[in-house]
Order: C-alpha cells, then sequence, then structure tokens
C-alpha cells in the first residue's frame, strides 16, 4: 500500500472570522466536497492564538498523490481557496504543502 499524503494549509483572522470560516463555510461547502471525493481520507481543522491573531490550520489526509490531484488539480502545490475565505481570513497560504506519512498509530482498542 503506498503512503498516505497530508496535505497542509493555513490562514490567519480574527476569533469571529476564523470561526465563521471553520463553522460556517469549512463545515458548511469545503467539507461536503471533500467527501466527495475518492482517496479523501480524514481532516483536521486545528486553530489557536498566535500574535493577537487566531491562526486556522487545515490537514487533509489522502490515499495518494493522484486523490490531491482530483481535488485540487494539476497544480496541486496550489491553495485551493474560494473568494469568500478573503472576507473571513485577513490573511492565508496560496501555496500547500504535502507530507508523507511515514508513520501513523492510534491508540489500540482495549
Amino acid at each position: 500500500m503506498a503512503a498516505q499524503i497530508v496535505r497542509v494549509w493555513g490562514g490567519f483572522g480574527t476569533n469571529d472570522g476564523v470561526d465563521r470560516y471553520c463553522l460556517e463555510h469549512f463545515s458548511n461547502s469545503v467539507l461536503p466536497h471533500l467527501r466527495s471525493i475518492d482517496g479523501f481520507v480524514e481532516v483536521k481543522v486545528m486553530t489557536r492564538q498566535s500574535l493577537g491573531e487566531t491562526e486556522v490550520v487545515v490537514a487533509t489526509t489522502w490515499d495518494s498523490i493522484e486523490s490531491v490531484k482530483a481535488f485540487a488539480g494539476d497544480d496541486y502545490e496550489k491553495a485551493v481557496v474560494e473568494p469568500i475565505v478573503g472576507q473571513l481570513l485577513s490573511r492565508f497560504d496560496d501555496r500547500v504543502a504535502h507530507f508523507r506519512v511515514a508513520v501513523a498509530a492510534s491508540r489500540a482498542a482495549t
């Protein structure tokens, strides 16, 4: 089995803007689209306070780089950002980082 790929993107905004990004835009628009793509495995949307702003990081996991391309297109290192995001976040990455999963583990069932 090929190694999974984690795609990481992030941005910054006010608490309200990041909350709206997570709860409205991501949950209602992005997540249903991700779930429709073969090879999408999971997503984690994480936030933290950083230097007076709220940072948001989105990490999607895919079963292959081909699945990433099905989502992002041939220029798969370019961020997929809808125009509404510019109204919710003050700044965000226009490129993404991809990582090959070298080790993955979870708590074993007891």
